[in-house]
């Protein structure tokens, strides 16, 4: 068995595991830079799990910021039958990807 680890990073929970990549929404913070994560809601380790209420004190996840970049394009089109009324809007999510450095748990 592996560590890992469930984050919560912008409303959104992952599993992250050391030396994996995450794209999460994104993140203020240049190219390079170290990101800390403490919104840890579980650690796993060799079998011995740690489920916090709701997080687990003590425990971070630092990730080095690899890049920001943007989703696809997603086509919002609002019609309304017999009324003449359409509008055409369009929406690119920002994101962050993210190099799980290290998962620690401070007692």
């Amino acid at each position: 068995m592996s560590k890992y680890a469930i984050v919560e990073s912008g409303g959104k929970q992952y599993k992250v595991t050391e030396g994996t990549t995450l794209e999460v929404d994104r993140l203020p913070g240049e190219v390079g830079e170290q990101v800390v994560l403490d919104q840890v809601l579980l650690v796993a380790e060799d079998g011995k799990v740690q489920v916090g209420t709701p997080t687990v004190p003590g425990a971070q996840v630092t990730a080095t910021i690899q890049e920001h970049f943007k989703g696809p394009k997603i086509i919002v089109f609002k019609y309304r039958p017999k009324k003449r009324y359409r509008v055409k809007t369009g929406h690119r999510q920002q994101y962050t990807r993210l190099l799980v450095n290290s998962i620690s748990v401070v007692e």
